[in-house]
């Protein structure tokens, strides 16, 4: 039954060609989706990880400026200490915003799926050259 599908003659090996491009073609894309699979579950357990320990840093230095504020503000005399009070405030705001600024900085600096995108390319030019 099989036979009685295929065509014979000069055909079938326009038909055979064919078949292993587009089975080629398949291949490739699987491959760059399993690639791009691999690199986001890896994205995905290293962003979990680093949200992890930022949430730690971020509540443990919180209570840390906490405690050192309320250390400055005893320590300064009692005359003092709402310019002390305004002092800290305006350092904490400051280097808020530096750190926000730096962040936005490094969060648009994004390697996500860097990999996948290489062999994307890469696939690209090379289907380009058989072109030409």
């Amino acid at each position: 039954m099989n036979d009685s599908q295929q065509s014979h003659g000069p055909g079938k090996g326009v038909f055979n060609i064919g078949q292993r491009v587009v089975t080629t073609l398949v291949s490739m894309v699987e491959t760059r989706v399993r690639l791009a699979v691999v690199e986001l579950e890896e994205e995905k357990a290293n962003l979990i990880q680093m949200l992890i320990m930022i949430g730690l840093t971020m509540l443990f230095t919180a209570f840390g400026l906490m405690s050192l504020m309320v250390l400055i503000i005893w320590a300064v005399d009692a005359q003092y200490r709402l310019m002390a009070i305004g002092a800290t405030t305006g350092v904490l705001f400051v280097l808020a915003l530096i750190f926000g600024l730096w962040t936005l900085r490094k969060s648009r600096q994004s390697t996500l799926l860097r990999h996948t995108r290489k062999e994307l390319d890469s696939d690209r030019k090379l289907l380009e050259e058989d072109r030409s």
